[in-house]
């Protein structure tokens, strides 16, 4: 009888870890209902963003599914890509209007509001981010607050920023 209820116990337990209901009917071993906790998706790791040494933060972004260099920059109020990364990007400079007037760690510029379909850093991505393309090249492209304000958070240390999605 012990050998019996052993062996069952025994098949409950693989069953419950393949996931499948259990019910062992056996004149000595009471079944039970079991609830299981609901499953949550994982949460996503943060993507890492090393420090440059230069000081700066540099992500490797994938704007429409191509990669660009970008300077992490919580100054930013938005995302901005130079024209010759527009270009990169699958974005003819030339046909956009350059309506908004922006200051720039370079002086002035003018830039022309789109909207990018997807930025990614390191899995960390976001949909429908509102961006800027600037007139003129400017040192670099820079992943703004458009971007950074849509994560669920993003913190550093002294070699690493963390983006969590």
């Amino acid at each position: 009888m012990q050998r019996k209820a052993v062996m069952a116990l025994i098949a409950a337990v693989a069953a419950v870890a393949a996931g499948q209901a259990v019910m062992v009917l056996a004149p000595v071993v009471r079944a039970s209902a079991v609830r299981l906790p609901a499953s949550r998706p994982a949460a996503a790791a943060p993507a890492a963003v090393l420090m440059g040494q230069d000081g700066h933060y540099w992500a490797q972004a994938r704007v429409n599914g191509r990669t660009v260099r970008m300077l992490v920059d919580t100054g930013a109020t938005a995302v901005s890509l130079t024209a010759a990364d527009a270009r990169r990007v699958g974005i003819d400079p030339t046909a956009l209007t350059y309506g908004l007037k922006v200051a720039t760690a370079a002086g002035e510029a003018r830039a022309a509001r789109i909207t990018l379909p997807s930025v990614a850093v390191d899995g960390a991505e976001v949909r429908n981010v509102d961006a800027l393309v600037l007139d003129r090249d400017t040192d670099a492209s820079l992943l703004g607050m458009s971007y950074l304000s849509r994560l669920s958070g993003f913190d550093a240390d002294r070699k690493t920023l963390r983006l969590h999605p």
